[in-house]
């Protein structure tokens, strides 16, 4: 059960997660996933420089150098273990670094991206069902299980046939060995995976969160 209002301890790991209201579109393009993904990179340190700066320094979008450029020396206030983005709602799984590290970075995040969202689409008024929502998470197979759940939600939502198609989530980060400069996750410490041995975990999960899908529905109905 999530509790909004517990207290998060410092280099305790938590899933994060929130939708938009309504169930509203939030991620219409790729530059749309890519921008909140660019938000997560900043706002996990605390900053000295503006992102405005630093997206004036680096026009195109696409250019994956303007975080670690502007950012490497500051404070970090989370570490990013995983995460997945939906057209509708996101999932994080955060360590918490500072005293109200995951609070303050949520906050910048979310209020960043409204900002962002609302200018370009010429809409006024919030655009998330709520500040955000966690949930503890204890141990090394729950995380492992975890990971595999996120990295699952789109297929299990029918947006893709298989993890890798999905462009907006740490799947990749897992399965393949990443660059050092491009890597966003950092979940060395607390889970030993092996890319091929994770992919084929994943892959033996698919029917089985498919199903568990059918059910929560069904007894939803």
């Amino acid at each position: 059960m999530p509790y909004r209002n517990q207290k998060l301890a410092i280099d305790g790991v938590y899933h994060v997660f929130n939708r938009s209201i309504a169930k509203y579109l939030i991620f219409n393009d790729n530059n749309e996933f890519l921008r909140f993904i660019q938000l997560v990179q900043y706002y996990k340190f605390r900053q000295n420089i503006s992102l405005s700066v630093c997206l004036r320094k680096n026009e195109s979008l696409n250019d994956e150098r303007f975080i670690t450029e502007h950012v490497a020396n500051q404070d970090m206030l989370v570490e990013i273990i995983t995460y997945c983005l939906m057209p509708t709602h996101i999932h994080l799984v955060l360590k918490q670094k500072e005293k109200n590290g995951i609070s303050i970075f949520m906050n910048n995040v979310l209020n960043s991206y409204t900002r962002y969202f609302n200018t370009k689409h010429k809409r006024k008024g919030p655009l998330w069902e709520s500040r955000f929502k966690h949930v503890a998470v204890r141990t090394q197979e729950q995380l492992l299980y975890l990971t595999c759940y996120l990295h699952l939600n789109p297929t299990t939502a029918g947006l893709v046939s298989i993890p890798d198609d999905w462009k907006h989530s740490s799947f990749d980060e897992y399965i393949n060995k990443t660059q050092s400069n491009k890597k966003i996750c950092n979940y060395d410490d607390l889970l030993d995976i092996n890319p091929e041995d994770y992919k084929r975990f994943v892959y033996d999960n698919i029917s089985y969160q498919k199903e568990l899908a059918k059910i929560k529905k069904l007894l939803l109905e």
